[in-house]
This record gives structure tokens, sequence and C-alpha cells, in this order.
């Protein structure tokens, strides 16, 4: 009836339930890796049906569960009925002997005599690779005392019969009387008065299987699983992480951390309580403390051959991180990797919310706001359920909802986790969708826009597309993305593309950091006080508001670089204009007012400049830590709106001061090409970079002299006008002649097929376009190549 982890393996599934088995897997195999793993006991399989069979209940169960359960109602009259029998069992004698002897020796190794245990449900058909059964059943923490395991080890039994489980196991098809539960009862970490969260060895939205996404708040677990707070999330990128010495922490992201979940004072259990002030703008885990889990979780992964779910806790009182739970992962490794379906919102009405995306999907429906589950009967189908939060008991409404909406939450939360499993949309976290929406409501629920999801009011008009990706041929050009959103390129790395043409830095300038570089130079010359409040307000957690942006744009620039390892990716140099720049928070003090901004202070004429040298080197800076503390020395940096020769040594020398010389690390260098001074002296600009990328429409506007934002003169704006192209091939020509590669990046190749026949008829090198259009153009340019000599279509590799 009992059996202690150290005696278990992973094939021990039938006998203490998935649960106990990895725990036993993880305490005999991996310890020697340095994973820690609590000790503790399980009470078996056997044991269970020990306590049914004293009472003869198998039979009164089973017909209880032949009854009719359709509706709500039913259901939790059968699930009531059931868990009442199993608590009025009677236990076998022998059965508790063996539960205090066992607790009583797992007290006995820390010279105590009343340890605080964690007692967990660990199901015959629970944590499986094609069912989780996450949060089906009942745990308990913070249990000590022989009489208090005891009851807490009943409670458990009875929770395999809870609505949910029932629920669950109708709808994955698991016979009920099939199912045992077992019971683990492990030594407690005092993460209480430390931290704790999951961890994941895949990115959960995407399955992007390089990554190990961590989650982590204050106190016990409980809370982050629950999804009561906001975790803080860490992202760590695999391929570098093993055996260097870089840092591959490719994302930190504070989170808000409101509460956390403690031992109940003087009593079994656990309680609720706020945070300080002082913890919310602290990251709970250092970056070495971030590095030790993600070794663990790629530890794990390996030894379990397959993508898994892992919580974690770090003790309190010495400071030591161990693992508690590891499971499969359910979601991801379901779905079929040579398909992908885009969403695109073509037409949206007044955003209402915004919060986690969770799920790439878009959905229309009526709100309906619910508070808690016993409303599970008056909840309607498919409308979109929005709540305060979810626990296990919401499976039930959840799993008939179009869509699901949070105040509260994070990416692991329950909702978030039920959610993916059940493929439905889910926005999580918005902080107040309970106060401005109403029932009846229709709005549309987006989670195709990146890692933020929106609600706008009323029915969107979208367009779904499947991809089948298996179809896609090869191509000697290479076909590169557009991307600005970090969160966007993990969307899209299932599409193979050739790498990232143009990386925007200034997307994530503008929409992550949103504060002027000059601004966070030097915080205290900013003159309006209630700005510089928010400068600060934005720069908590990290050292310094230098350090912020060097950070963020770092974690901005890995999130873009790491789904793409270790194909190129081109990211180009901030590229504002300046009245881009004055609408960032503090902008305005640092920008002088042009009459023509297209045309003003911009791209290479900034770096060298007083009035901005001191935020270009914040750039550097990040750029550094990308390449030189992370390892993505696949980061091609790239010079935008270089007018001179003079300038382009000047950019140069300034990289070279703030440690990023060409040539050093392997590091390349190009220079957008876009002004026809750039194609006049292509001689000349070989002789200073590795390589050019043609910006189409800056290029366009100034052969033409047409304002490329005019809507009057828009019909005579075409990338195809015989003194555009020509521009192009002889600067292809040269930069062939010199042994330099050339690219193009605009959105013409997506407008018109017959332009993207047109660069691959000259010798481009790459064409990059925005991921929407990536499967039309690698099919255009490989119907353009098959008119090619034979010696040009070979594919490149």
């Amino acid at each position: 009836m009992i059996k202690w982890f150290g005696e278990l393996t992973a094939s021990d599934v039938a006998m203490v339930g998935g649960k106990n088995a990895s725990l036993g897997e993880m305490f005999a195999s991996l310890s020697m890796s340095g994973i820690r793993v609590p000790d503790g006991f399980a009470v078996t399989a056997a044991a269970y049906w020990a306590v049914l069979d004293a009472d003869d209940l198998r039979v009164p169960i089973g017909r209880l569960l032949s009854e009719p359960r359709d509706e709500p109602a039913a259901l939790q009259r059968v699930g009531a009925a059931i868990r009442g029998l199993i608590a009025a069992a009677t236990f076998p004698p022998e059965l508790t002997a063996a539960i205090t002897t066992a607790y009583r020796r797992l007290a006995d190794q820390d010279g105590v005599t009343e340890l605080d245990v964690a007692v967990r449900s660990s199901a015959t058909a629970e944590d499986l690779p094609e069912a989780s059964f996450a949060g089906q059943h009942e745990s308990f923490l913070n249990v000590s005392g022989e009489s208090g395991v005891v009851e807490a080890v009943r409670a458990c039994m009875a929770s395999l019969f809870t609505d949910r489980a029932i629920s669950y196991r109708d709808t994955n098809g698991f016979e009920h009387m099939k199912v045992a539960l077992s019971v683990g009862v492990q030594r407690m970490v005092r993460s209480d008065c430390g931290s704790a969260g999951v961890m994941f060895t895949l990115d959960t939205e995407t399955g992007f299987p390089e990554v190990v996404q961590i989650d982590a708040a204050w106190g016990l677990g409980e809370s982050v699983v629950k999804g009561t707070v906001s975790p803080d999330r860490y992202t760590v990128f695999k391929p570098l992480l093993a055996g260097s010495e870089l840092r591959p922490v490719t994302s930190r992201v504070l989170g808000e951390k409101a509460e956390k979940t403690v031992y109940n004072p003087g009593a079994p259990g656990t309680a609720t309580v706020a945070t300080e002030e002082a913890e919310r703008c602290r990251f709970v885990l250092t970056t070495d403390e971030v590095l030790q889990l993600a070794r663990w979780a790629v530890a794990i992964e390996g030894h379990y051959e397959r993508p898994m779910d892992i919580e974690w806790a770090k003790d309190g009182r010495t400071g030591e991180l161990f693992v508690v739970q590891a499971r499969p992962e359910t979601v991801q490794v379901r779905r079929t990797r040579g398909t992908l379906t885009s969403y695109t919102l073509n037409r949206v009405g007044p955003r209402l919310v915004s919060g986690i995306a969770i799920g790439q999907r878009v959905a229309v429906g009526p709100v309906q706001k619910i508070t808690t589950s016993a409303e599970v009967a008056t909840f309607t189908t498919g409308s979109v359920l929005v709540t305060e939060m979810t626990d296990p008991d919401w499976v039930p409404i959840m799993r008939r909802a179009t869509a699901i909406v949070t105040d509260r939450g994070g990416r692991t939360s329950h909702a978030a986790i039920v959610s993916r499993e059940l493929g439905v949309a889910a926005v999580i976290g918005t902080g107040n969708a309970t106060t401005l929406l109403h029932d009846g409501q229709i709005v549309t629920v987006s989670c195709a826009e990146g890692e933020i999801g929106h609600l706008y009011d009323g029915a969107a008009d979208y367009t779904e597309v499947e991809i089948n990706l298996d179809d896609l041929p090869a191509t000697r050009t290479k076909v590169m993305l557009n991307l600005g959103d970090p969160a966007a390129a993990m969307r899209w790395w299932k599409l193979g593309a050739d790498g990232v043409g143009l990386a925007r830095m200034e997307f994530i300038v503008g929409n992550h950091i949103k504060v002027h570089p000059m601004a966070l130079v030097n915080v205290d010359a900013v003159t309006d006080e209630q700005t510089r409040n928010e400068i600060r307000r934005r720069c908590r957690g990290f050292d310094d508001p230098a350090g912020f942006f060097v950070e963020t744009l770092a974690a901005g620039i890995a999130g873009i670089t790491a789904p793409m390892f270790p194909k190129p990716v081109i990211v180009r140099l901030s590229d504002f204009k300046t009245h881009e720049y004055a609408g960032l928070i503090g902008g305005g003090q640092f920008e002088p007012t042009e009459a023509n901004p297209m045309l003003g202070w911009r791209g290479a004429s900034r770096y060298y400049d007083a009035g901005y040298r001191a935020g270009f080197a914040l750039e550097c800076a990040a750029l550094r830590k990308v390449r030189d503390e992370m390892g993505f020395t696949n980061v091609v940096v790239m010079v935008p709106f270089c007018r001179t020769l003079d300038e382009a040594d000047r950019v140069l020398e300034v990289m070279a001061e703030e440690g990023l010389r060409r040539g050093d690390n392997g590091l390349q260098v190009f220079v957008m090409a876009e002004i026809p001074s750039n194609f006049l002296l292509a001689d000349e600009f070989c002789d200073r970079f590795d390589g050019f990328s043609i910006g189409s429409n800056d290029l366009t506007q100034l052969v033409l002299g047409i304002d490329r934002d005019s809507q009057l003169l828009a019909p005579q704006f075409d990338e195809r006008n015989p003194a555009v192209m020509r521009l192009i091939k002889e600067l292809v020509d040269v930069a062939h002649r010199r042994g330099r590669v050339v690219g193009l990046c605009g959105q013409a190749p997506s407008d018109h097929p017959d332009f993207a026949r047109l660069l691959v008829n000259i010798g481009i090198d790459s064409i990059s376009v925005t991921p929407d259009s990536f499967v039309s153009v690698r099919q255009a340019v490989a119907s353009a190549e098959i008119s090619l000599p034979t010696g040009q279509r070979e594919p490149a590799g």
C-alpha cells in the first residue's frame, strides 16, 4: 500500500499514477544530474481499491455513474453522491498504519515529530502524453500530523470524482471504474517564504521547441498554477544553454505579483496575502537561478524524450531550488507541424480590453459574465466566458465557451492551460474585463496579433487561412521575413524561412520600451515631473533606466533571432523620424521640429550626432548583449539611411568605439540601400559594408520624387519603374563582383508577383517579406527560378 519515491520508476503509472511515477523516476534517476526532488512516498492504487472494497462501494458508484449527467445539475448531483460515499468509507486499519508509519519515517529524516507535507492526487490516467488531467483532482499543502495526513489522503481519493474530473474523463474516453487514485505525500519546500512557479520546455503558444519558459511568483506555487497572480516570466534559448559560458536568457518580464500564497498561520492549509511593494518591483529569480532551472528542464526533457510541464519551488530559508512535479506537455505535442492556420483581421470595432493572448485564434460571440462555478447551469454554449479567474471546477463551462476572458492570471494559470488544451481563444489578465463588458455584448476575441490579445466591440471581419507547409518549394533565392514583434517571430517559426531580412528595432522601442533613449540616459534632465515619474515606473525591476532600455531591447532582438538561429537575422538600427521619436515618453524635449522628417534627422545621421550619441550607445550595448552574452552571432547589424561615404565611416567608427567592430566575433555590417547615392557609389560602399538590403519604398520615393505617403500620387508610385529596376540591377552586379550579398525588403514582392520574378532574373540573393505573404512569394520565386539556366536553379541548401 506504500511505495517510497526511491522505489518507483516511470513504468509504475498503474501502481501509483502518473504524478507519483514521474516523481519517483526523477528522484531515482535525475538526482545524479544535480536535480533536487523532495523525498516522499506514494499511497498506491491498491490502497484506493482497498478503501472502496472495505464498504463494497464499487457497485453503488457504478450505479451512480450509469445515470444520465448531460445537464450540469445532474453532473453535480452524481459527483457529490460519489464523493460522499468515499468520504464516509471505512479506512482499513492496515492502510492507516502504513500511512502513519511512513509519515513518521519521513519526519524522522528531518529530526521532527510533525513535518509539513504536500498531499497530492495522482490518478492512474493522469499526466499521460495524450491527457494531462491538470487540476482535475485535489491537492493539499501545509499538512502536518498523522491524522491530518490520513484525512488529506481520504480527501484526495474522493476527488477522483469531482465534477470536473468526471467531465474530463467523459470527454477523453476514460472508463471511470478503470481509473484509480494514488496519493503522493511529499516533504514541503518552504517556498511560502521563498518563491515557486512552473516551467515548460517549449513555447506554450506556438510550440517552438527550442526555449524554456519559466514563470515565477513569491510564495507557494499554488498562486501561479491557479492563476491568481500575474507572475514574472523568463525565456531561455536551449541550443545556447548547455556546456557554455553564454547566458541566453532572451526575455525577463516583470509580473505584477499583487498577492502570494503562504502557510495558513497556526493551522493547516494556505492563505493568500498581499505582496509588499518591494516584492512587486523586484524580479523573483536571479539570472543564475533562471539558468539553473532551465538546465534542469532540459535534462528532464531529455530524460523523458518529450516536452515537459514542470513545477519548481525555492526554499526561502536555504535558497535551494527544487523540482516538485513534472508531467508531459499535452497540447502542442498533439498539433501537426506541417500545417499553420493564419488569422488576419480586416476590419475591427473599437478596442475594449487587452491582456495575455492564449492560442492564435480569433473568435466572435456574446459576452456572458459568470461569478462562480455554481452558475454553470446558466451558461449558454457559444458565449464568451468573462470572469475574474477560473479554477478546475470551471472546466465544464470552459468547454462550452467560444472564448475565455479573465481579469487575473498569467500564461501558466489554470485558465491558460485549459484554454490551450481545449483549443479555445483566451485573453488572460485583462484587469477589468468584468467591469467594462456587459452581458449579451457581441465582441471579437483576437489572439492572432502577437503576445497581447485584444477584445473588439462587435463582430470583426477576419480571414482564416490554412497553410500546408509541406507543399512549399525549395528556392535558390532566399525568402526571408520582415519582423518587428518578437512574439510574432515565435509564431511564424514553422514557416521555415531563410532568416529575417529586416528586424525593425524601432518596433521594439516604440511598443515595449516606449521611452525616448535620451530621456533614459538622464532621467533627471527631463523637465516635466509627471514624465519623470512615468519613466521611473516603467523601469521598475531594473538597476537603472539605461539598463531597462538595454535589457528590453536585447530581449526583443533575441526574441526575433531565436526562432531563426543559426540563420541570419538582419537587425536594422533605429530609424525613427523626429516626429516619431518625439511621440515617445519624454521625447518632445529631445527632438527638433522638422518640415520634412522623411528627409531629415534620421538613420545614420543620428548615431554620431551629440544629440543622440548617448542613445545610440544603448542600442550598441543591447546588440553586444545579444551577440556576445547570449550567443546569437547570427545577428547582422544594418545601418539605415546612410547618405554619404563620410557618414558611413563615422557610423562604423562610433560602433567600433561601442564594441561593435565589423569582423569581431564574426560581426557583419550591412547598409540599407535606399538612397540613390548608395547605388551610384556602390563600389565604395562595398569597401565599408558586407552587404546591402534594398529598401524599395524609400528608393522609389527618392528616385521618382514621389512622396510615398501621398494619396494623390499613389498611382505613379511603382517599384517596378525602369529607373528603379536599373539601379537595383547595377547594384547587384557591382556587389556580386565584389563578393557582397544583396537582398530586398519591402512590400512590393508581396503585392506584385511579377516584381519577384524581375528580382530573381537579375540575381537578387534574398527577398524579405511580411509573414502573411511568405507562402505566395516563395511560390512566385520558385516559379520564376524554373526559367533560369540550369546552373542557377539549385536550391540554396
